[in-house]
């Protein structure tokens, strides 16, 4: 109830304090943690909300709440203490038409674990419904797309750094949250430590911001090579065509295709040339839907630099379209000609075994074959032609953040190595030079425990007492009291 009512009240509780827990600190008044102060307070808010919109009336069809309700989420159902979750539930029964609530409860097991938690004098209480949310994978595919596949926002990320956030997602967390937090930890290295990340900005204010460089931000500038803005729809239409083929030979998911395009030349690799011959082998139906969605694609984009691209992948539609209607003439002729082949049975099954023999020494294409042929190579020209590394970008710096050892560093742990740092350097934790000491040495004013660990990397398994008291009474130092504590800390690392 004190997490609640502070939730809702938005106000901050300190759950785990000393203090009176009847009570909670709301604006300087004690408000008692009960189920009628909670009721209270939703009776304000409600008035308040009905007389901002008078004219808005809630469609009493829709759950039947004539007033709206108080949403909980539980992300964890299994790590609640179950008694607390039952007298939680059978209290707010007993309030239901005072407080309408609604409980999400979040479960990672099996919806079974409900009535394995509540018995069933609780379970009856509930109106129990069961829905499934989308997978993380899916989840990060769509904050993929929204932020890094599109030109909404100018800053992206290098292949390595994607990669590093990738993997953390995929082999630690699945936590789409600390995807994005690891995300931002980028853009705000990429503002902090490149000087030209001030052009990293929408297109109407580049103009006015390249105006205003300073003589040392153009020779920065000088020094690159020129830019080229990078086309992402392209990246889209390409996922629509190598998505669905057999084996997925550059990637199901679009960042494994995002992560190619970025790397190198995507065109040049064994993947590529194996995903174009599954292309040239697409039936009809399939190309013309992948077709059709790179048109939507293209039609999206807010430029007008892919106009002439869906003009021409609207013209393959419609020959395509003309193929089809061709061929219905062609089986209706057949038809026609029934009575007549009859009579020559003999002299027609003749004449098709001789065009079958000349089909086969000629090998020619039908016009289907030749129209797929035409279309994969002109999705083949567009990869070349807009899909090149973030690398050859010019001036790629100043919109794409590639220190992937940085961002490595700050989100996967090393702990043994922050400890032997912090051990071999105390000056730099404890911001006293007094502590350095030049040549590998020991300061006879380090801490207790960074002098047993440095003797500890000099002799191996067997530390000589008599140089740990010398150095500590060099420094007066009450060495015994932290005898056991140090001695314990070695061989911890023995």
């Amino acid at each position: 109830m004190q997490k609640l009512m502070g939730q809702l009240m938005k106000c901050d509780i300190d759950v785990d304090s000393l203090e009176d827990e009847d009570c909670v600190q709301v604006s300087q008044n004690r408000i008692r943690c009960s189920m009628s102060s909670l009721i209270s307070w939703y009776e304000s808010v409600k008035k308040k909300t009905d007389s901002e919109t008078p004219s808005k009336k809630r469609n009493s069809s829709s759950r039947h709440w004539q007033s709206p309700p108080v949403v909980v989420i539980f992300k964890d159902m299994e790590s609640f203490t179950t008694k607390v979750l039952q007298d939680f539930i059978v209290i707010s029964s007993q309030h239901i038409h005072e407080l309408p609530l609604v409980l999400i409860f979040g479960i990672a097991t099996s919806p079974m674990i409900i009535h394995r938690l509540l018995p069933h004098s609780v379970s009856s209480l509930l109106c129990i419904e069961l829905f499934q949310s989308l997978s993380c994978k899916e989840h990060l595919s769509t904050i993929i797309d929204k932020l890094l596949l599109t030109s909404q926002f100018p800053f992206k990320v290098g292949e390595k750094v994607l990669q590093v956030l990738i993997n953390i997602f995929l082999y630690h967390d699945f936590s789409v949250q600390n995807f994005i937090k690891g995300f931002q930890l980028c853009i705000v290295e990429h503002f902090y430590s490149q000087p030209l990340s001030v052009l990293c900005c929408q297109l109407v204010d580049t103009k006015k911001r390249a105006c205003s460089l300073s003589h040392d931000q153009c020779e920065n500038i000088r020094k690159l090579p020129s830019f080229r803005r990078i086309t992402l729809k392209i990246i889209l239409c390409l996922h629509v065509f190598t998505s669905s083929l057999p084996k997925y030979p550059l990637g199901k998911q679009i960042r494994e295709l995002h992560c190619a395009c970025l790397e190198n030349r995507v065109w040049e690799t064994e993947e590529y040339e194996s995903s174009l011959q599954l292309a040239r082998m697409l039936n009809k139906t399939d190309l013309v839907t992948m077709l059709q969605q790179c048109v939507e694609i293209l039609m999206s984009s807010s430029g007008k630099e892919f106009d002439k691209t869906s003009e021409k992948l609207k013209e393959f539609l419609t020959q395509f379209q003309n193929l089809e209607e061709a061929s219905q003439e062609q089986d209706m002729s057949v038809l026609s000609q029934k009575e007549l082949q009859k009579k020559t049975d003999l002299y027609h099954l003749q004449k098709t075994l001789l065009e079958l023999k000349e089909s086969r020494r000629s090998k020619k294409l039908t016009k289907f074959e030749m129209l797929r042929f035409e279309v994969v190579d002109y999705i083949d020209s567009l990869v070349r032609k807009y899909l090149i590394p973030a690398d050859d970008r010019t001036l790629h710096e100043v919109v794409y953040f590639n220190t992937a050892s940085v961002l490595r560093e700050h989100l996967n742990a090393a702990p043994r190595t922050a400890l032997h740092t912090a051990l071999n350097n105390p000056h730099w934790y404890l911001k006293n030079q007094a502590l350095k000491c030049d040549g590998g040495g020991i300061s006879n004013k380090a801490p207790d425990i960074c002098i047993a660990y440095k003797l500890h990397l000099e002799c191996g398994r067997l530390i000589n007492l008599v140089d740990w008291l010398e150095v500590c009474d060099a420094a007066n130092s009450t060495c015994f009291q932290y005898s056991n504590l140090s001695f314990c800390f070695v061989s911890a690392f023995l």
